[in-house]
């Protein structure tokens, strides 16, 4: 089972600026407005989700996470530590 993480802004420079940031990897493209990783193992989108949601008002981003074929959850501070706490009741091990 697969998750997917997607980051969507209307804004250039912002995904490269956050994936920069959090993977210490250089994104050479400063101009991608999405960004889509697939994850082998669903819990370490929980990761990338807490640092998100940390620093969701420095970047002008949005981000949807999907566990489960075309089902697609907009993560907000609103539902983030939900989310988080789902990956680790769903996939315990």
């Amino acid at each position: 089972m697969s998750a997917y993480v997607n980051l969507y802004s209307k804004k250039n420079n912002e995904i490269a600026r956050f994936l920069n940031n959090y993977d210490k990897r250089k994104i050479q493209d400063k101009n991608i407005l999405e960004w889509k990783k697939e994850f082998k193992n669903p819990i370490e989108i929980a990761d990338i989700i807490g640092v998100f949601i940390d620093n969701n008002d420095v970047y002008d981003i949005n981000m949807w996470v999907s566990l489960d074929k075309d089902f697609f959850i907009n993560v907000t501070n609103n539902n983030a530590d939900q989310i988080i706490r789902y990956l680790f009741e769903r996939y315990p091990y």
